[in-house]
């Protein structure tokens, strides 16, 4: 493959299918035919202080609520089976983290973002379950509850709601600090995903060691078997609806963006009750109808709703993409490099025979392409409060210098 990107026309944006012209992208010139000369309105220059101190912060305390946690585990496990439960958890973890790279593989989210969506699901969502439990536990002494009423509630009932809303939490805390990258849907069910993949990693540790300590090897078996391959995933589905639900209300304006939001937490709840109340509620020699009836299904039609996600970001990055080459920004050769799989697969393989340089601008001129397509798509949704022209002319001036770096 050779990159020789033809020179790209200005022309009116393309129709849509209803007949209207969307507006035309900012500063419509024709960067190929002015190469030296300024193509866009200097951005004013915003400090960048504040996120720095917030991802710093947010990572520090993550890690050391993370940190209290396996300090916590280790009192009543010891360090030898903590350590067997690690092991084994990081077995679901890894394939959870898989597939959420495979899913944000598209246009990748930062990776602070990411480490920090972990350690909130590992460490903040479990220390706030923990004190929750502990404060309902002192609630309820000498009340009369008795054992099997108060495990069938703290299951069933309380674990749904308290667990969902930790890790939703964290969820809604991207969401606002990360609004001007929080694109839709699929940014949702990364970030969900990877805050329930931290919190079933510290959950597992913790049902592994018990398991061992309990019943020994075979015990331990019985509950990897259960937790570590039959169902690595359902954290992730229930706390997906919270992601996808925040996706979706960059969308709307304030009072449908709400309650969106507030149906995604109930979604997420109700499937965690479904699946706690099930070992409550299902006869023993059931329940593996009722899992292959049930949840095999919900989680077929999981996979089902996130590739039909991944294929819209396809779709949009491709439209928004022609937008601009109609505006003179790219050329069409270009937009099916940089919009489809295809052509993003043969720019990647002539780009691992280039020198180091020119394979890290391709790599820049693919990633700040599609940033720039999500971002005429906020300004086209209305959601001014996501995105300004500042943030389009920055992208359009990466943009420019990655193309310089991949043609020189």
């Amino acid at each position: 493959m050779t990159y020789e990107p033809t020179p790209a026309h200005a022309a009116a944006p393309h129709p849509r299918p209803d007949g209207s012209r969307p507006t035309a992208p900012a500063a419509a010139v024709r960067p190929a035919a002015q190469p030296v000369q300024p193509v866009w309105t200097a951005p004013v220059r915003r400090t960048r202080a504040g996120i720095v101190t917030l991802a710093v912060a947010g990572l520090v305390f993550g890690g050391a609520s993370l940190l209290l946690v396996f300090v916590y585990l280790a009192t009543f496990l010891g360090a030898g089976t903590l350590l067997v439960g690690l092991i084994l958890a990081l077995i679901p973890l890894i394939g959870i983290l898989l597939a959420v790279r495979w899913i944000d593989r598209w246009e990748p989210e930062p990776r602070p973002a990411l480490w920090f969506a972990f350690l909130w699901g590992a460490g903040v969502s479990v220390v706030t379950a923990l004190l929750f439990d502990l404060g309902v536990q002192l609630a309820r002494a000498g009340t009369g509850f008795s054992e099997t009423d108060d495990g069938f509630a703290a299951a069933v009932f309380q674990a749904p709601l308290v667990e969902e809303a930790a890790k939703g939490a964290g969820v809604l805390l991207l969401f606002w600090v990360l609004r001007r990258r929080f694109d839709g849907p699929v940014d949702g069910v990364v970030y969900a995903a990877t805050i329930a993949a931290g919190f079933a990693f510290t959950e597992n540790i913790q049902y592994f060691g018990v398991a061992m300590m309990e019943g020994g090897a075979e015990n331990l078996g019985f509950t990897f078997l259960v937790r570590g391959v039959l169902s690595p995933f359902a954290h992730v589905m229930f706390t997906a609806c919270i992601g996808i639900a925040c996706g979706l209300a960059v969308r709307f304006r304030p009072v449908a963006a709400l309650a969106t939001i507030l149906l995604g937490f109930a979604s997420a709840i109700f499937l965690h009750f479904v699946w706690n109340g099930a070992f409550f509620l299902v006869e023993s020699e059931s329940l593996v109808s009722y899992y292959l009836a049930v949840q095999v299904p919900l989680f077929l039609a999981a996979i089902v709703v996130v590739v039909l996600l991944r294929r819209q970001e396809e779709r949009v990055t491709v439209l928004r993409l022609r937008e601009y080459a109609a505006a003179g920004w790219f050329s069409l050769a270009e937009v099916g490099m940089l919009a489809t799989r295809d052509g993003r697969s043969q720019a990647r393989a002539w780009a691992s025979r280039q020198p180091p340089a020119r394979k890290r601008a391709m790599r820049d001129f693919i990633h700040n392409s599609t940033r720039l397509a999500f971002a005429r798509q906020r300004m086209l949704n209305g959601t001014a409060a996501n995105v300004d022209r500042a943030d389009e002319s920055e992208l359009l001036g990466l943009i420019q210098r990655d193309r310089a770096g991949v043609i020189t």
